[in-house]
């Protein structure tokens, strides 16, 4: 008998593409398109297409492991649960709860993070737990709170970019993160928009732009304020929008008056006739809309980076319209839904704050523990990481390889190293799991079922379509095992919808209400857009927000939940939008003589994130096979530096090695590195982890390096007192 596909969802990026995943007649199973679906419509790239292929038992974990005489063996389930529970108790009885560290992922499912976030607060009571989503969106999540008083990736559905007039897109590059989203700016186009690219690179998405600015890594704040100078300067505000839905503008024009096209053109190198261009394509008589991603985001003033680009919405009436607005691109898969249930140091479930009294009362009511037995907010990711072997003796991870993808990665390696116990649960032994006295074998996306919430906010469900292995467990089953042995018989179900439904519960009333959202729903529909509030009368019912953030309430039944916020009113005590005044600043670290080039990083379209799952597909290491040093040809003439040759990138983090990469599509002053790799190629052993002030997101996008150029053979510096420096 022919089995049925199962529709499900892409395990990658946060576009979450719809795909089936179809049984094949000798066994095993292959993904295959999806056209009914509207995010995507059938289309996938390679690491969508190729994505079963991680599933096979050859390439992944089948059976716990621990640490035996230095090595890593096989063990059975009781005996790794009981090393792990009995491990962290006596942690936590020699040096109080909050040495025990939690390590969460962007990629766990909406249940997982849930169920994460409640045993932190409830089973271990420490107040030390992040995840690494803290390393993908927070700066524009801060950003957007404090302008809107609410943080939605997009508050509005993918539809509505190819119907507005211009996108400019700022320091993202989707032709290799998230390849079928490119279509939405080819429609744009044909439609008649405009399209502006900021980016360092002339990228392929950047190629694609009618108009392509390319700052110096680090100055995306001051562009943003030259570009509202010219808007006042030119007189093309909208002052009555101005003057009926937002509050601080006198204040945010101040600021961006100080900052003269002159001025701007010597910081960010953009000329001035290019940021009057961007102004008159933006200002143009149509809607408009700001898009950022990592570029802008990744720095040590990533909120006040965003917040610029906000006031250039705001200032020109392009926020809580149709058709226009700010919006950011969540990168990892589940990092909208990730942070908004209580993997986060400082929320709870529902998006709620973790220091409001009242968030804490309805939270602890859900869960039956009193509100002062939850700990107090914790440290960010990197300062947690930062801690561990010394503050924090124990850390559980799920779903993140740090060893990988943090910065300052080798200080971060060697900080895992030191701690007095570390157990991971992972689908495949990553260069994190290698360093653990226990690791779980976890089940992956097309063997559970769950929700992930995209970049749209769009919650989806994603359905089991495959039976793991034997000796393979899912991360609920992994939690409820510890809490049971830590003392915790109730509260943490193995059933994903057993979980969601007390999810539901959680987040009720809060800014990310998922109450009216069910499973069954989720099951009839192409996903819910929350806030979603449950109607009183019965399930389903909760249509657009109950405070009149977004779309008008519908009837029941009627509709996808809110996919448009804002257009009534902003999530504001006031209703309006929040201007911010903010000024340009330096980098955390600037080029010097010694370390006189500029570095930023980025992702490569075969491989993701730190790679622990793409590295293990054929197809996908024959496309990008390893790291690589992308300099301008007047750097590398000045080096001596040939197309292949090994390069050294050296920071005061410390040294990486890989092939040069020879492209005018990159800035004479600027190197690139991709992050996906471990060893001597680890773009992140260099990285700066200076810290923005309100996000704690590290600044990924910009350090401080030199060159030296070890020629073909490796064997030894050609300019080795030279650093690559520019006349």
């Amino acid at each position: 008998m022919e089995k049925t596909p199962t529709p499900t969802h892409c395990p990658y990026c946060a576009l979450q593409c719809g795909m089936n995943v179809v049984p094949l007649p000798q066994g095993g199973v292959e993904v295959a398109e999806r056209p009914d679906f509207p995010v995507n419509r059938g289309a996938l790239c390679g690491k969508g297409r190729t994505a079963a292929r991680v599933l096979s038992p050859a390439v992944r974990l089948t059976a716990p492991l621990v640490r035996e005489g230095g090595r890593l063996v096989e063990a059975g389930w009781d005996e790794a649960l009981d090393r792990i529970a009995a491990r962290l108790g006596a942690v936590r009885r020699r040096y109080g709860p909050d040495a025990l560290g939690v390590f969460g992922g962007g990629g766990l499912t909406n249940e997982k993070a849930y169920a994460l976030g409640k045993f932190a607060r409830v089973v271990l009571g420490t107040s030390q737990i992040d995840y690494n989503g803290r390393f993908c969106m927070s700066s524009a999540a801060a950003a957007g709170t404090r302008a809107f008083g609410l943080d939605r990736g997009l508050p509005f559905p993918l539809e509505d970019i190819p119907r507005t007039g211009c996108v400019i897109l700022v320091g993202s590059n989707p032709a290799e993160t998230m390849p079928p989203f490119l279509r939405y700016f080819s429609e744009l186009r044909e439609n008649g928009g405009t399209l502006i690219v900021v980016d360092p690179r002339r990228t392929r998405t950047a190629e694609q732009a009618d108009l392509h600015l390319a700052p110096r890594p680090g100055t995306d704040l001051a562009l943003a304020l030259g570009l509202l100078h010219l808007v006042v300067a030119e007189g093309r505000t909208d002052e009555e929008y101005i003057r009926e839905r937002t509050t601080g503008w006198t204040e945010a024009r101040a600021a961006a008056m100080a900052h003269w096209p002159e001025q701007v053109e010597r910081i960010t190198g953009v000329s001035v006739p290019e940021l009057r261009a961007a102004v008159r394509m933006f200002c143009a008589p149509r809607a408009a809309m700001v898009l950022t991603a990592r570029g802008p985001e990744q720095q040590s003033k990533g909120t006040d980076t965003v917040s610029a680009w906000i006031n250039l919405c705001l200032a020109t009436g392009r926020a809580g319209r149709p058709l226009s607005g700010y919006g950011c691109l969540t990168g990892q898969g589940n990092g909208q839904g990730g942070r908004e249930h209580g993997q986060k140091a400082d929320q709870l479930p529902g998006y709620r704050r973790l220091d409001d009294p009242a968030a804490r009362r309805h939270v602890a009511g859900v869960w039956g523990v009193p509100p002062d037995s939850l700990p107090g907010p914790g440290r960010s990711a990197y300062e947690l990481l930062d801690a561990l072997g010394t503050d924090v003796r124990a850390l559980l991870l799920m779903g993140s390889n740090p060893v990988v993808s943090a910065p300052r990665a080798a200080h971060v390696e060697e900080r895992l190293r030191s701690l007095d116990f570390l157990a991971v649960a992972d689908v495949v032994l990553s260069e994190t799991a290698r360093l653990a006295d226990v690791v779980l074998p976890v089940t992956q996306w097309a063997e559970e079922t769950g929700t992930t919430t995209s970049l749209e906010g769009r919650v989806l469900l994603r359905r089991r379509a495959v039976d793991p292995p034997p000796g393979v467990r899912s991360d609920l089953h992994v939690l409820r095992g510890l809490a049971r042995r830590l003392g915790v018989r109730t509260g943490f179900p193995a059933d994903p919808e057993e979980v969601f439904e007390e999810l539901r519960r959680a987040s009720a009333g809060g800014p990310a209400d998922y109450s009216g959202i069910t499973y069954r729903r989720l099951a009839e529909g192409d996903g819910v857009f929350w806030p979603c509030p449950e109607d009183p009368a019965g399930e389903g019912a909760g249509e657009g927000a109950a405070d009149g953030r977004g779309e008008r309430p519908r009837a029941a039944g009627a509709g996808e939940g809110t996919p448009r916020l804002f257009l009534d009113r902003f999530a504001t005590a006031d209703g309006r939008a929040r201007f911010v005044p903010v000024t340009h600043r330096a980098t955390a670290e600037e080029p010097d003589t010694d370390y006189p080039l500029l570095l930023t990083t980025g992702r490569v379209v075969s491989q993701y994130q730190s790679g622990a799952q793409t590295r293990r597909v054929a197809e996908l290491n024959a496309a990008a096979p390893g790291p690589f040093v992308e300099l301008h040809p007047r750097l590398a003439a000045r080096l001596g530096a040939a197309d292949g040759d090994r390069v050294a990138v050296v920071s005061r983090r410390g040294r990486a090695v890989a092939p040069a990469r020879i492209t005018g599509a990159i800035r004479p002053d600027t190197v690139f590195m991709p992050f996906h790799w471990p060893g001597e190629g680890r773009a992140n052993t260099l990285t700066n982890p200076a810290l923005d002030p309100t996000s704690r997101m590290p600044e990924f996008k910009s350090c401080a390096v030199r060159l030296e150029v070890l020629g073909p053979g490796g064997l030894g510096p050609r300019d080795p007192a030279g650093a690559g420096r520019l006349a």
